[in-house]
């Protein structure tokens, strides 16, 4: 799968996101959420590419969105990890990896100094990667303040920078 690019969204790719995000939520998972749910996907660049904050696509060489993940930049040198999904054919490759590298490269440049995320049980691959990964359980009671919770997560990582 080296036929891919990591690329910062553009609105070219805003419906194509919107697709892979909420098919794989919806149809995989059974996370019960829509597109109306989730307004930050209608509006990529005003919740997620501001301050120090960024929204990634992994593109492959016929310029399909395959991978996604997000940072937002909470103002108070924490970022929140958000929309970390990648499509099934592409999972086990490397994508995931990838896109975190990236995200947290990006992070580390951004001179943030801790990153949290918010999940659900169900994903359970999700899980392992994050904990593979140097990310840590934590307290709903111990996230940042800052930290911009979404309503159906239950369970929360942090990785200090």
């Amino acid at each position: 799968m080296n036929d891919l690019q990591i690329i910062p969204f553009t609105k070219k790719y805003g419906a194509a996101v919107a697709t892979l995000i909420t098919h794989i939520q919806q149809n995989e998972f059974n996370v019960p959420v829509t597109l109306a749910d989730q307004p930050d996907l209608q509006d990529i660049p005003g919740f997620y590419q501001q301050g120090r904050g960024n929204f990634w696509c992994a593109v492959n060489s016929k310029d399909e969105v395959v991978g996604t993940i997000a940072l937002i930049d909470t103002g108070t040198g924490v970022g929140a990890i958000r929309k970390m999904f990648v499509r099934a054919d592409y999972r086990g490759a490397g994508v995931a990896l990838q896109l975190l590298q990236l995200m947290e490269a990006h992070a580390v440049a951004g001179k943030f100094t801790g990153l949290y995320l918010g999940t659900v049980p169900v994903l359970q691959a999700a899980l392992r990667f994050y904990e593979k990964n140097g990310y840590v359980p934590v307290k709903v009671t111990d996230l940042p303040e800052a930290f911009p919770r979404m309503p159906v997560d239950t369970l929360f990582y942090c990785k200090q920078l």
